[in-house]
């Protein structure tokens, strides 16, 4: 167990691993808060900027570790690790300034004379706990939205990445100011050590068992929470879609990160008469992008350790493999796979695949798409290919979802202005750009009256006048 923090009370016995003092860290950085360094609109943008020369400067050693931890082609690993928390940290700083601004509200005219508005003020202490398949991004991507807002911020990375974690550990205190930021690094242990404590907010990227656990010791001391979760995100394929990019762009969001991504397309939904044309293209797709073996192509990834990597290729028993569907366990790797006749009540179409599997359901006519989808918990992403708007509207509108794309597949996530998140079971509250800040703000509403005017209208005692007054009052 690692801190990164601003002195050495908050831990105990560090470098040992034998503990953390896990409510002096957070006591530190409260009294740190308390001083008003964060709400300073500068210091906020300097934050930004130093965590972006930080990403920068080592950019070569951050996609070494990528590497070392899920096999991250170099060019892969700076578009979605990266590239992505610059350009969330780019448009922070653009917008900054108009974030930060009080929001002008209308005041009535029992109130006049006076002002109203709206003003964003940080949260005070918030915890941030990743997940191992981004293990970068999404640690510091929500960082940004908390640092603009003018938090305090202790971080969480993954343990299954751990060359990723430790080289944030390690250089994040190089770069951000030590007092108002720390990294723990560590397993349950650590993570229930901190989850004791009282933050103003906690956002948790990960699986819905380990959410509901955040969520119910968030609950002890009444702290929001914003839950990145995940689940069955259907990928839906009309008769009339161009296959053959349809497919490029399915093969592509599902065997990225060989598939260890939480918005992947988790299952294809298509007539039988459409799966006989596409799953054809998405074999040659997915053997244009790495090859006819995929375990010699530098640019597939690996599943994040062996635990994993046995869980996804158990799911390969559950159907009939229209191509790949080979397994090295030991080495971490699963084939880019597809699945034909698979059960519904069978494993593969009951939990969240997480790894370069994706099972196809062939229905006898399109319309049972609907009712299909809507039938099962409400995904984190839907994804539909058609060149109907008709279509594509209809579906988006009666099929709920945390995100949507019509004709890809995750490029949603580069729209800063767009907001992330998920809905019931696949998750609560959103990030990204301005949605973010609000996330990691409270926005006051504040009224300031003068003493010029006082009317006597509100005060005892209340005689038939003033009740007639207020009524044109009102």
């Amino acid at each position: 167990m690692t801190v990164a923090t601003m002195d050495s009370s908050a831990v105990s016995d560090a470098d040992s691993g034998e503990g953390l003092n896990a409510s002096a860290l957070v006591a530190g950085l409260r009294t740190y808060f308390h001083s008003g360094t964060t709400a300073d609109p500068g210091w906020r943008r300097q934050q930004l900027g130093q965590l972006r020369k930080m990403l920068v400067d080592n950019e070569r050693r951050f996609l070494e570790a990528l590497e070392q931890d899920l096999h991250k082609a170099p060019l892969e690993a700076f578009m979605t690790e990266v590239s992505a928390t610059c350009g969330d940290i780019d448009h922070a700083l653009k917008h900054l300034k108009k974030w930060v601004q009080p929001r002008r509200a209308s005041t009535p005219m029992v109130a006049q004379p006076g002002k109203s508005y709206i003003q964003p003020e940080p949260l005070g202490v918030v915890l941030i706990i990743g997940a191992w398949n981004y293990p970068l991004q999404l640690l510091l991507s929500p960082l940004v939205p908390a640092i603009a807002a003018g938090n305090c911020a202790v971080l969480k990375p993954s343990e299954l990445a751990p060359a990723t974690s430790a080289l944030v550990a390690e250089l994040l205190p190089r770069y951000l100011d030590s007092d108002a930021f720390a990294v723990v690094e560590g397993a349950v242990p650590e993570t229930s050590a901190l989850l004791e404590q009282r933050w103003d907010h906690i956002l948790y990227t990960g699986g819905g068992k380990v959410g509901k656990i955040v969520m119910s010791a968030a609950a002890r001391h009444l702290t929001p929470v914003t839950l990145e979760l995940g689940g069955k995100s259907p990928c839906i394929v009309a008769d009339d879609a161009d296959i053959e990019v349809t497919a490029r762009r399915i093969a592509w969001g599902k065997f990225t990160n060989a598939g260890q991504t939480c918005i992947a397309p988790d299952y294809l939904l298509c007539t039988r008469t459409t799966a006989e044309r596409l799953l054809p293209a998405i074999e040659r797709a997915t053997r244009a992008m790495f090859g006819e073996r995929p375990r010699d192509s530098k640019d597939y990834g690996r599943i994040i350790n062996s635990r994993h990597a046995q869980r996804i290729a158990n799911y390969i028993d559950d159907g009939e493999v229209a191509f790949g569907g080979e397994t090295d366990i030991e080495n971490r790797y699963i084939a880019p796979t597809l699945l034909r006749n698979v059960g519904l009540e069978t494993a593969v179409m009951q939990e969240e695949i997480f790894g370069p599997v994706l099972p196809v359901i062939e229905l006898d006519d399109f319309g049972q798409v609907e009712q299909f989808v809507n039938d099962r918990e409400k995904p984190l992403a839907l994804y539909v290919f058609t060149s109907s708007d008709s279509t594509a509207n209809r579906l988006l509108a009666r099929c709920s979802s945390g995100n949507a794309c019509v004709n890809d597949c995750m490029m949603f996530m580069a729209a800063h202005e767009l907001p992330f998140g998920g809905v019931g079971p696949s998750g609560m509250g959103a990030y990204h750009g301005e949605h973010g800040f609000r996330t990691f703000s409270h926005y006051k509403a504040v009224m300031k009256r003068s003493y010029l005017f006082d009317l006597d209208l509100r005060y005892a005692p209340f005689t038939a006048r003033k009740f007639n007054l207020l009524r044109l009052l009102r």
